[in-house]
This record gives C-alpha cells, structure tokens and sequence, in this order.
C-alpha cells in the first residue's frame, strides 16, 4: 500500500537529480516504488560511466529489477524529474511498469506526451498511465539553472 502522495516520491526523485547535478551530470532523478517502498534509484551518469544508457530511469528500472529479482516490474510505479525519452519509455514498456510520473515536459526529446505517446500506443501490448507536471517547476527549475550555470562557464 502507498499511503504517500505522488509529491513525497517526486521530490525523493529531486533529490537524486541534485545529486547528479553536483558530480557534474545533467541533474535527472527517478526512482521506482513498490508498495509504498523505493526499490530502485537512478540518477544521470552518462558523462562519468561514458555510457548513453545511463539515464537516470535506466538505472533506476535495474536497480529495481536487482532488487525484486526480476525483470518484470507489475505494480511498480516510476516517478522521474523529466519526460522519460524514446529509449527510457522503451524500457519502461518493457518492464511492465504500471505508471509514470514525471515533473518537467521534455518538448525536444519527451516520448510520454510531448514528442510521442509511446505509453498508450495502441499497436502494443501493454499500456500504462504517464501523468506529467507533478512538482514541474522544481523540476524544470534544477535543470534551467544547470544549463545556465554551464554557460556562464564558457
């Protein structure tokens, strides 16, 4: 049972992508509750591991997979700080997650509603819900602020 809001997992995700933002990675936090529980956390870390498959929902969905033992993720909820990508939503379907949410809308690359609506394609298998904006501007804000102050380092 969940008895937390979807904001208590949200900002637990925030404090991953501070996390990221410290060591220099774009500041993307997710994790994945089950039963009112983290089981598994991710944060950005392509720069450091030079992996591109290291986002912050990738990690988070293997985190979880190792700590459940298993591949499948039913009852699962994800909670994420920017619109999950193609490669993100593609495993997220493929866990079998049973929702998303994430804070800031990703209009360039956002694969759950801005760019594609991978979570509710019909021609799948499996569909879930993906509700965005939760806690947007704290989300949207750590990542405006990290790109500002990568600019003014040029």
């Amino acid at each position: 049972m969940n008895d937390q809001p979807p904001e208590y997992w949200m900002n637990q995700a925030l404090e991953l992508a501070k996390k990221a933002g410290s060591i220099g990675e774009v500041p993307i936090g997710a994790i994945v509750v089950k039963n009112g529980q983290i089981v598994g956390r991710g944060h950005n870390l392509r720069e450091q591991s030079k992996d591109a498959t290291r986002h912050a929902e990738m990690d988070a969905i293997k985190d979880a997979c190792n700590t459940l033992g298993a591949w499948r993720l039913s009852g699962c909820d994800l909670y994420v700080t920017l619109e999950p990508c193609l490669m993100c939503s593609g495993a997220i379907y493929q866990a079998r997650i049973d929702r998303v949410f994430y804070g800031a809308s990703d209009p360039k690359a956002g694969a759950m509603g801005s760019l594609y609506q991978i979570h509710q394609d019909l021609r799948l298998n499996h569909r879930l819900p993906a509700q965005g904006g939760l806690l947007a501007q704290e989300c949207g804000q750590i990542l405006k602020d990290f790109f500002q102050q990568r600019r003014n380092q040029v």
